[in-house]
């Protein structure tokens, strides 16, 4: 029986989501999620902040593993770099805790969770709030997170499933047959 307790990251600068399920056998359950609220004017304060919270998240919920959202590049260089620094604090905070980190691409968790690479994030919201389960729809970046997360758990369990298929750990979030 596969078992793990996932922890999906939706990294900005801003606002970081974060949800926790759980994946025992092939169900897949809600435990928590939230925002990480950034509201100090200074970008080294905020990424304190997201490596705080996310610690204090670890410690709390005792997740084996983490799944992030790849970046992905904006127009705005800027945006681009500031979302790469608040990814490296949340993976940094994880991996002092002794978890592996996982990466999916926006498009994967999309497709994973409704179907449709380039699904809308009301879709991927609905989606997310029957495959768990919830009485209500989260808030966005939290939604994100869980939808990480429920990509993770998808993939993990195909990989277990299917002979010759692994997650590697030089391509994380990615198939490699091995």
């Amino acid at each position: 029986m596969i078992n793990q307790i996932v922890l999906g990251i939706d990294p900005g600068s801003h606002k970081t989501g974060y949800g926790v399920i759980s994946l025992i056998g092939s169900e897949v359950a809600y435990l928590g999620s939230g925002c990480i609220l950034l509201t100090q004017k200074q970008l080294y304060k905020r990424l304190q902040t997201i490596f705080e919270a996310v610690t204090t998240i670890v410690n709390q919920y005792k997740p084996t593993v983490m799944a992030i959202e790849e970046t992905f590049l904006s127009k705005n260089v800027q945006s681009t770099v500031k979302l790469s620094e608040a990814r490296a604090a949340a993976m940094v905070a994880v991996t002092n805790c002794g978890l592996d980190v996982y990466e999916y691409t926006p498009m994967q968790i999309k497709k994973a969770i409704v179907g449709y690479g380039s699904a809308q994030k009301e879709q991927v919201q609905y989606m997310v709030k029957n495959i768990l389960r919830l009485n209500g729809t989260p808030q966005v970046d939290a939604s994100d997170a869980l939808a990480c997360a429920i990509c993770h758990a998808y993939t993990y369990r195909v990989t277990r499933e299917i002979p010759g298929v692994s997650i590697g750990s030089s391509v994380r979030g990615r198939y490699r047959q091995g």
